[in-house]
């Protein structure tokens, strides 16, 4: 997925609490949101999924996780209204 506009994320200690990212499942988006929390020995990441407005545990093992650019994150992690 990695491309211009996004950096993909091999582990954990990549990421910080407020850095928007995207997760994908067989190349579909599956979740995208804010980080809201990290563990790092346990290759996990909780974030708020902005499509489903749920939080949401990542499993890196499983999803392939990209960081959204500065310039896109106020547009594509806004929260969903309702």
């Amino acid at each position: 997925m990695a491309n211009d506009d996004h950096i993909d994320v091999d582990f954990c200690r990549g990421l910080a609490s407020g850095d928007a990212i995207e997760a994908y499942y067989r190349n579909t988006l599956v979740h995208r949101g804010p980080v809201v929390d990290t563990a790092p020995d346990h290759g996990l990441v909780w974030i708020l999924d902005t499509l489903s407005g749920d939080r949401r545990l990542l499993d890196l093992a499983e999803l392939e996780i990209v960081r959204i650019p500065p310039r896109y994150r106020e547009v594509r992690v806004a929260a969903p209204r309702p």
